[in-house]
């Protein structure tokens, strides 16, 4: 052996030996936080579905991310120390479930860590969370399902079931800033186009339910149009039970409400909806920041109808607007 290839052998021994002996680098594993209004079981399904969609683009749990859930279970006043904590753990991104209130309560909670909306709550340009939704500005991006802008085509689809349609009751909670605006402006609009007469009736609280459903039972209107939000979400298993009972059509801007009994469904697609938000973190995780992503509005929609609940309460939906249904629940 010569010496040059000796002197070869020596430096591809030192180089292997080192590079056995330096120590494994640690995964980084990227810390998301997960802020809703309600609690683990309401939550669920959508949790579920952010969890597969993150799954589909390489983010598992334990290996290259953990998800830290905080829940409200209902109630708004533990948000605030809800949102604190995830700010300590120095998250690096925070997921908020349940419309405005958990939105603004995690903005107020930091400026710097980035928000993301998973659907739901009002217009967040109105709500100022957003200077506009190609240009979010600040720390806030993600998702909106226009709940609030597709209230004349629920009215239109409920009158099209009922034919003979000319009173719908109008359930709301008056402490809901957005519900007021849909009550007062937006879904009179679409009434007089469709010649219906809306009846507004508030509910404060959750022992304001008998009082209505009583007077409702007094004025039989033609049809109900539920607004949703946490007190109506919170009760519908009373509000569904009533319509039933009552035999009465019913509308609603929640997918669960119509699988849970209610009569139609008309929105988004949330499912689709909630695998869009693994878009977001993974963008944000990979380096994008949220005033540089557009919020999204849905691309898909859907219009489910419960045909079990239509013959519990003797109502003969017309084919023209089966058709037009994506889910039919027999």
């Amino acid at each position: 052996m010569n010496r040059r290839t000796a002197i070869r052998q020596m430096a591809t021994f030192i180089l292997t030996t080192a590079s056995c002996a330096e120590p494994e680098q640690p995964k980084k594993i990227s810390q998301i936080g997960y802020l809703a209004s309600a609690g683990p079981a309401r939550e669920s399904a959508r949790a579920e579905a952010i969890r597969l969609a993150l799954r589909e683009r390489g983010y598992i749990e334990g290996q290259n991310i953990a998800i830290e859930y905080r829940y409200g279970e209902g109630k708004p006043d533990r948000l605030p120390d809800l949102a604190a904590e995830l700010v300590r753990l120095k998250v690096d991104i925070i997921l908020v479930a349940g419309g405005d209130p958990p939105i603004r309560v995690a903005m107020n909670a930091t400026k710097t860590i980035p928000i993301v909306m998973t659907g739901g709550g009002g217009d967040p340009v109105e709500a100022g969370f957003i200077e506009s939704l190609a240009r979010p500005g600040g720390n806030v991006t993600g998702l909106t399902l226009l709940s609030r802008e597709l209230g004349g085509k629920r009215l239109e689809l409920l009158k099209e079931a009922v034919p003979k349609l000319a009173r719908v009751a109008v359930l709301y909670d008056p402490t809901n800033r957005a519900q007021i605006l849909d009550v007062k402006e937006l879904l009179p609009v679409a009434a007089r186009a469709l010649r219906l007469t809306l009846q507004p009736w508030e509910v404060r609280a959750a022992n304001d339910f008998d009082r209505v459903f009583a007077a409702l039972n007094k004025q039989r209107p033609d049809g109900l149009y539920l607004l949703g939000g946490r007190l109506m979400n919170d009760s519908q298993k009373r509000i569904v039970g009533f319509a039933l009972k009552s035999r009465l059509p019913s509308i609603h801007n929640r997918r669960e409400d119509v699988d849970a009994g209610g009569l139609m469904y008309y929105g988004a697609d949330t499912g689709e909806s909630y695998r869009r938000v693994a878009y977001f973190v993974d963008r944000i995780l990979k380096g994008a920041k949220p005033e540089d992503l557009p919020v999204e509005q849905p691309m898909k929609f859907e219009f489910v109808i419960n045909l079990k609940t239509a013959n519990a309460i003797g109502l003969t939906i017309p084919q023209w607007t089966l058709m037009k249904a994506t889910k039919v629940i027999q």
